[in-house]
């Protein structure tokens, strides 16, 4: 067991010589908040598997502060990846490439030949990276399975005592995991949607592909989110489609004896009359305001032992409603309300 501290961004000089050490530092990025440790020292990415009780053959993302950073240990750089670089780095896309032999340490890989680069659009992890003179891997900073950390809080409530420190600068921007991209093969390849959509990519390099691909469980996944179970509350979550009547679901909600989560955006939850049994949270405005905050809601009925079902609002899945859709689903293990309503009516 070990004291957490928190350091604020002006610290990061710390927090840098903790990751020099061997030790684990959560940081901010645009996205979610990262679980740190220095991607060449085999026993301190061990030890991000260990703290977060994360399968070891699910690869790790790491994050750089410079080009020259990702030149070192990758083994190429093709032209449309750099394209990509240049149009969208700092920024939430992560890319794929093929990397040098020996210069990472083998679990950041899950023993695959490629690995995945991120330059994350927040300065104090960029300033952390550079202090510390390594890159640093950066799966989410919960423990495994759980909703992902927007907040320094979210963090502490999950690995309090199990990592050195936590850098807090307050709730992340876009709230949803970067858009991975798998540049390491003849056609590029969205493994896992983000705040970079596939039209944002197709923009600067031509048509890409999208990943479908199921992968079984004696396969070991190229990016994370591939093959566990993620982004999941204590509660079932279920899935409020775009066609769906949210008047039937404030009947269904009237109905129940527990209290039930309601996530919804605030034009939704202005428009109908509520029972008391439903446990308001806002998603906003929209789709960009949902992406933002769908952790924070998840975490939030997380921490209510009395809410066992959450009814959360879906959007069409295109643009950034692609990414929130993903989260969403995997949240939910691709329960909707109709689903549950088809019972209702049996």
């Amino acid at each position: 067991m070990v004291k957490t501290v928190i350091f604020q961004p002006a610290e990061v000089k710390q927090a840098a010589k903790l990751i020099q050490a061997g030790q684990l530092v959560a940081f901010p990025t645009e996205t979610v908040y990262g679980l740190g440790a220095d991607a060449t020292n085999e026993e301190a990415v061990k030890q991000v598997y260990l703290a977060k009780g994360r399968p070891s053959d699910n690869p790790l993302i790491v994050h750089v502060s410079s080009l020259a950073m990702v030149e070192h240990f990758a083994a190429e750089i093709p032209a449309k990846a750099k394209q990509l670089m240049d149009r969208f780095w700092p920024g939430s896309l992560t890319i794929i490439l093929r990397f040098k032999p020996g210069t990472l340490s083998k679990m950041v890989t899950g023993g695959l030949d490629t690995v995945a680069f991120r330059f994350p659009d927040c300065q104090p992890t960029l300033d952390l990276i550079s202090q510390a003179g390594v890159p640093i891997v950066g799966p989410s900073a919960n423990t495994s399975g759980k909703p992902s950390p927007t907040t320094a809080n979210h963090v502490y409530h999950d690995l309090n005592n199990k990592i050195a420190g936590i850098i807090d600068n307050g709730p992340t921007r876009v709230g949803v995991e970067s858009t991975v991209l798998d540049m390491s093969t003849s056609q590029p390849v969205i493994l896992r949607p983000g705040a970079v959509t596939k039209q944002d990519i197709e923009g600067v390099i031509g048509s890409i592909d999208i990943n479908h691909h199921q992968v079984k469980q004696d396969e070991v996944p190229k990016a994370p989110g591939m093959k566990y179970k993620h982004y999941a509350p204590n509660a079932q979550v279920y899935i409020v489609d775009p066609a769906d009547d949210w008047g039937e679901v404030a009947a269904v909600i009237a109905q129940s004896k527990e209290q039930v989560g309601l996530m919804a955006t605030d034009q939704v939850l202005h428009a109908h009359v509520w029972s008391v049994q439903a446990d308001q949270f806002s998603l906003g405005t929209g789709v960009q305001e949902a992406s933002a905050h769908l952790f924070e809601g998840l975490r939030d009925f997380d921490n209510q032992e009395e809410i066992h079902q959450i009814f959360c609002q879906g959007f069409e899945p295109t643009g950034l409603g692609a990414a929130y859709m993903n989260r969403l689903n995997k949240s939910a293990g691709g329960a909707h309300f109709r689903d549950l309503l088809n019972k209702y009516r049996m």
